[in-house]
């Protein structure tokens, strides 16, 4: 496989991962996960642009915080609700589990306990209530796709610096070496943030690494369900950075 066409079977790898889009590779272009990771940002840029559309769409006949919800609910619908599953796993696993092994059997059973609830609520309700304060303008537009880019370039830093907590599942065939992946995928998004709105790539980076020392002690490193609570939480980090710059403007 050619250098140009490893790249596009990369980029379609994180559309299948990331999205409900069915665009993976082929029975012949079979690639592991990790390799796939410098593309993160890319889809965070469409994600968010389709999020963005709908949200600039709505505030033309809707209140902001409809318009935000309606936003919210697109980019879940796009993505199959993969990152707000993490995040309901991970809470619920790290809040109710009393050893690794018993945090990692809850975190994979599919149902939604107390914790995993009250977080799905709450990340809700600030990324919903937050992203209303944007205004409906079309530079708003670059403030989703830098939000969509930069949450997802967050997971790349437990992918690359965290052992898989597992022999098996998302966490494992994601595994990625500090190498140059790991790093177009942090370059790609602090430049769309330097481009749009800095604070974004400071709010993202400040959940990565805040998740890297929690997940190695709770878990004893990362699993698919952890790099989708950070892209989730990263993505609510985001949002709060941009009404905090929004209110003092």
């Amino acid at each position: 496989m050619n250098t140009a066409r490893a790249r596009w079977v990369e980029i379609k790898l994180a559309f299948a991962v990331l999205t409900q889009l069915p665009c993976g590779p082929g029975p012949d272009e079979r690639v592991p996960i990790g390799n796939a990771a410098w593309a993160f940002p890319l889809v965070g840029i469409a994600v968010g642009l389709f999020s963005g559309s709908i949200y600039l769409a709505a505030t033309l006949v809707l209140p902001a915080l409809p318009s935000a919800i309606l936003a919210m609910i697109a980019a879940i619908l796009a993505t199959g609700a993969l990152h707000e599953d993490g995040l309901a796993d991970v809470a619920d696993g790290f809040g109710g589990g009393t050893s690794r092994d018993d945090k990692l059997r809850i975190m994979r059973d599919s149902q939604v306990g107390s914790f995993g609830l009250v977080a799905l609520i709450a990340t809700f309700g600030l990324i919903a209530s937050t992203m209303a304060t944007a205004p409906a303008e079309m530079r708003t537009l670059g403030w989703f796709a830098t939000i969509g880019a930069c949450s997802r370039a967050a997971m790349v830093l437990p992918m690359a610096l965290l052992q898989p907590a597992r022999s098996d599942g998302l966490g494992h065939a994601a595994m990625l070496a500090l190498g140059w992946r790991f790093w177009i995928a942090i370059a790609f998004a602090a430049c769309v943030a330097l481009l749009t709105v800095p604070v974004v790539i400071l709010a993202a980076a400040l959940i990565a690494v805040l998740v890297l020392p929690l997940a190695k002690r709770q878990i004893g490193g990362q699993t698919g369900d952890v790099l989708g609570a950070t892209q989730k939480v990263s993505e609510c980090a985001c949002w709060l950075a941009v009404a905090i710059q929004v209110s003092a403007s």
